[in-house]
């Protein structure tokens, strides 16, 4: 029995009866339900054939009997209930930032609004306003909201839509008659956000192969179908293009397809200045029609007297001029990673317990983690009490005896408080190993009033990471107003490290600011910000949107082995710094 199938399934009820507007005990038992489901060690099955599913904690009769029906029947009649019930274009209501599950009930059963274009006309009409407990300023942060949803209504996050691109490479690579074939586009340059997916071929028998591609169990639709071009919509509702090239006119394709506009054009006129000429088709000397013969990308970059670029750096930010002058940076890679920072456990808001996150880096290869469980200010997510952080520490370094040669930081995610105080008092962050400070709340500050604020907090020698330092949530939510720059001059002046969060949903700082960290000499912490054993993967396939803003090894935190670690906190603690 898939026991997160069934987590998701109760989470869902949670919120079908939040967006109901029912009653709030009744909604929380289905998300603790979840959570339970979720945290459970024990096999699911055993205990429905043993029938003890009412001796665990949180599960009365009426979960209990709703676990049984799926067991056999493979759905919930209850849960199937309210999904009739309730318009699925609900659910699109949650896309925009400040309308959670408790407004956009209020905004249906008293104005009757299902979707976006109806709520963005009672905005209009200034109608939230009048619903108690919205106001202007509420209706004014909705009408933003909006706005930022349709900014981004064609935008879908990379980590969603590369499983896709993989599996139809996967499939392609399969067809006898295709010689090679990659994924291209800002999918492989490594963009958080995409608009669709690319994918390029080389075949001698594109007919045959544009034909099996439109056929293919994962298309939808067929939008356009030739020899060289084939594109549809996939039954994700996300659009797909196949280009088909000869053989020898892969590696082109492959280096023009990919990408972006601005390196080509760049990279167009730097051919022509050099009396080439660059195009998806070939590199030609000018005034001959036969193309010079390039086997790979690197022979045509190396044929206009570059270095290899790499596909994430291909943004026209530099990376031509550097690959000139044999400057381009030797980027991280995930396998330099050897430890993470910035992990959750079921001490706050985790789905696994320590042993387990423990553990679980341990068979991942790492040799260090650091926990960070939320301070006791976040009570939403079960911030730790003083007694808590007690039971917490002495955990530790019970597992430590069992493991010596695997080091475990205690840590903690504090709260920047809107004051700049961290939460918790120092003899307490004084304890920790390491102290991650984020912010959780009052998103809406002025940037004059967010940037003292975090500035502030970096003030506080016990402060060792900024996590992270924006808030955003990629196509959600974006981030608060800083001024970045001052914050990375503070960085590099206290000796604080600036995470660069990997959890796919925010990726944050954003790499476009990571080379100016780099510039400025504050070092990266490539943190997952792992909530579950699932989750710990996040950092290393973080790196390569890391890898776009020139980082490398020794720019990143986390390459370090736990020896140099605990150096650096012990310095950071005491102020103790050697140049």
């Amino acid at each position: 029995m898939d026991k997160h199938e069934l987590t998701r399934i109760f989470n869902e009820i949670g919120l079908l009866l939040e967006l109901k507007g029912d009653n709030p005990f009744k909604t929380r038992a289905y998300y603790n339900a979840a959570r339970t489901l979720e945290n459970l060690n024990e096999d699911l099955q055993i205990l429905l054939d043993e029938q003890r599913l009412l001796e665990i904690p949180g599960f009365g009769d009426a979960i209990a009997k709703k676990i049984n029906e799926w067991a056999i029947t493979g759905t919930i009649g209850y849960y199937e209930n309210l999904k009739a019930a309730i318009p699925r274009e609900l659910f699109d209501l949650l896309r925009i930032p400040g309308l959670g599950p408790k407004k956009i009930s209020q905004v249906y059963s008293q104005l009757g609004i299902t979707s976006i274009d109806a709520l963005e006309k009672a905005c209009l009409d200034n109608k939230l306003a009048a619903i108690s407990g919205f106001g202007v300023k509420t209706q004014e942060k909705i009408c933003a909201g909006i706005r930022f949803v349709r900014e981004h209504q064609e935008e879908h996050l990379s980590f969603i839509i590369l499983p896709m691109a993989i599996a139809l490479r996967n499939e392609l690579t399969d067809h006898p008659a295709v010689e090679r074939i990659e994924i291209a586009g800002s999918l492989r340059r490594s963009k958080e956000v995409v608009h669709d997916l690319d994918l390029l071929a080389a075949s001698n028998n594109p007919i045959s192969v544009a034909e099996y591609f439109t056929k293919l169990s994962m298309v939808h639709q067929v939008i356009a179908s030739g020899e060289t071009k084939v594109s549809v919509v996939l039954q994700s509702g996300i659009n797909a293009d196949l280009r088909i090239v000869t053989p020898r006119e892969y590696p082109h394709a492959l280096q023009h397809f990919t990408g972006s506009k601005e390196h080509n054009t760049s990279l167009r006129h730097l051919a022509k200045q050099l009396g080439y000429k660059v195009n998806e088709y070939g590199l030609f000397k000018e005034g001959e029609e036969e193309p010079i013969l390039c086997l790979n990308e690197a022979e045509i970059y190396e044929q206009l007297g570059l270095k290899y670029v790499p596909p994430e750096l291909r943004e026209d930010l530099g990376e031509i001029e550097a690959a000139k002058t044999g400057d381009l940076p030797v980027l991280v890679e995930p396998k330099d990673l050897k430890g993470i920072f910035h992990i959750h456990t079921t001490y706050s808001d985790g789905i696994h317990g320590l042993r387990e996150m423990v553990e679980a880096s341990i068979e991942k290869g790492f040799s260090y983690i650091g926990i960070a469980d939320h301070s006791r200010v976040a009570t939403y997510a079960h911030g730790l009490t003083t007694d808590a952080l007690k039971r917490q520490f002495q955990e530790i370094e019970s597992i430590s005896r069992e493991y010596p040669d695997f080091k475990i930081f205690k840590g903690i995610e504090a709260d920047i408080l809107v004051s700049g105080e961290l939460d918790y008092t120092p003899e307490i962050l004084a304890d920790f190993d390491f102290v991650v400070g984020s912010i959780h709340s009052h998103f809406q500050m002025n940037r004059e009033d967010m940037t003292a604020r975090i500035l502030k907090a970096m003030d506080n020698p016990l402060l060792t990471i900024l996590g992270h330092p924006t808030g955003r949530i990629l196509l959600e939510r974006a981030g608060y107003e800083i001024d970045m720059e001052q914050i990375l001059m503070k960085a590099a002046e206290r000796h604080v490290i600036i995470e660069f969060n990997a959890n796919p949903h925010r990726l944050d700082m954003d790499w476009r600011w990571c080379r100016r960290a780099k510039e400025a000499g504050v070092l990266i912490a490539i943190n997952p910000d792992a909530h579950s054993i699932q989750e710990l993967d996040l950092a290393r396939s973080a790196v390569y949107v890391a890898r776009k803003g020139w980082l490398e090894a020794k720019d990143v935190f986390n390459t370090r082995n736990y020896t140099e670690i605990g150096a650096f906190f012990g310095k950071k603690k005491t102020g103790l710094w050697q140049g």
